[in-house]
């Protein structure tokens, strides 16, 4: 068997039951990924990127052939669905699984990436944040069909020279990342979706308290600080859904909650919603490190060396008796 031409699969891990796949359960599905190659690239909260291009051959199998098996293993001894994205690299497969639903496999083939690629927002592609796509919309490269068809000398002048070559190869779909086997997280993320379009405020700032309580905790069971924050609103306008996306540095690389949750909040009010009728908020921790080998600033406010004490207890708290068992009185029902 010939290598297959899309060898790269990005899954999405989603319970039967609703709600991402994490925890003791994330750790299972990797290694049931390990079971088809060894290639598997975490991508927390609830992804994976996985190279097959050796299980093809092994298995005698075309990419959605294997995609089936592993999504039937995950449904089985899991209770696991996956929605799988399946392309020549990393970035395209990512891009292929936003369109699969759960329980299917979106598959572009080698030779098809810029023709999948050309209808989709300039925001879509990797490393293209709000602001550069503000930027590019101003010279009509609303689509990344447009960026491709734009002369490299005219990417270079809007946008920098390195910056203007890497924008032009991934429209074209070209991606030069590879899968990285136990690659260490460079970014964890956590979501909160709602029933119905929310407009109460407060309902938010729950939500949000409730992020970064969950990424505080990640971060400090898994040794980690981050050093920035980025919010992702998912709210109801006149054309259906839209999507903000900004993002601040912390003071100094952190997992402490309270200082994640003050960012968090600065960030949200940045967006100056009035009455917004929210679906959906998503919080990313950027830029981890090891906590052993990050600085803190010392300080002699006792209400800050308070705050870290009792977090340390919850902590141990959670550990012994669930993550239930202690939450802030914000939480509480």
């Amino acid at each position: 068997m010939t290598e297959d031409p899309a060898g790269v699969l990005y899954l999405r891990f989603r319970r039967t039951a609703g709600g991402p796949a994490g925890g003791a359960a994330y750790a299972e599905l990797l290694a049931l990924l390990g079971a088809f190659t060894p290639v598997v690239e975490a991508v927390p909260p609830d992804g994976a990127l996985a190279d097959v291009g050796g299980a093809l051959r092994y298995f005698g199998r075309d990419v959605e052939d294997l995609a089936s098996v592993i999504r039937v293993r995950a449904l089985a001894l899991h209770g696991v669905d996956c929605a799988i994205g399946a392309g020549p690299n990393p970035m395209v497969a990512r891009l292929a699984a936003r369109r699969a639903a759960p329980g299917t496999t979106f598959v572009v083939a080698r030779g098809a990436e810029a023709a999948f690629l050309a209808p989709l927002p300039a925001a879509a592609l990797d490393g293209v944040g709000a602001s550069m796509a503000r930027t590019l919309c101003g010279y009509g490269l609303d689509s990344v069909g447009r960026i491709a068809a734009a002369p490299l000398a005219t990417l270079q002048r809007i946008t920098g020279v390195r910056t203007g070559r890497e924008l032009w190869e991934r429209a074209r779909g070209i991606d030069r990342t590879r899968v990285t086997p136990n690659a260490a997280a460079r970014s964890i993320a956590a979501e909160r979706t709602f029933p119905y379009d929310e407009l109460a405020p407060e309902r938010h700032r729950r939500a949000l308290l409730s992020l970064t309580e969950e990424l505080g905790a990640r971060l400090r069971g898994e040794g980690q600080v981050c050093r920035s924050l980025a919010l992702s609103v998912r709210y109801a306008d006149r054309t259906g859904y839209a999507t903000l996306t900004r993002s601040r540095a912390l003071g100094e690389p952190t997992a402490h909650s309270a200082a994640l949750t003050a960012l968090a909040y600065r960030i949200h009010e940045s967006f100056g919603f009035q009455r917004a009728r929210v679906r959906g908020i998503a919080l990313r921790a950027e830029g981890l490190t090891d906590a052993a080998r990050a600085s803190r600033q010392l300080t002699f406010d006792p209400a800050d060396e308070r705050s870290h004490r009792i977090e340390e207890v919850a902590d141990r708290l959670r550990e012994k008796f669930g993550p239930g068992a202690v939450k802030p009185a914000g939480l509480a029902a």
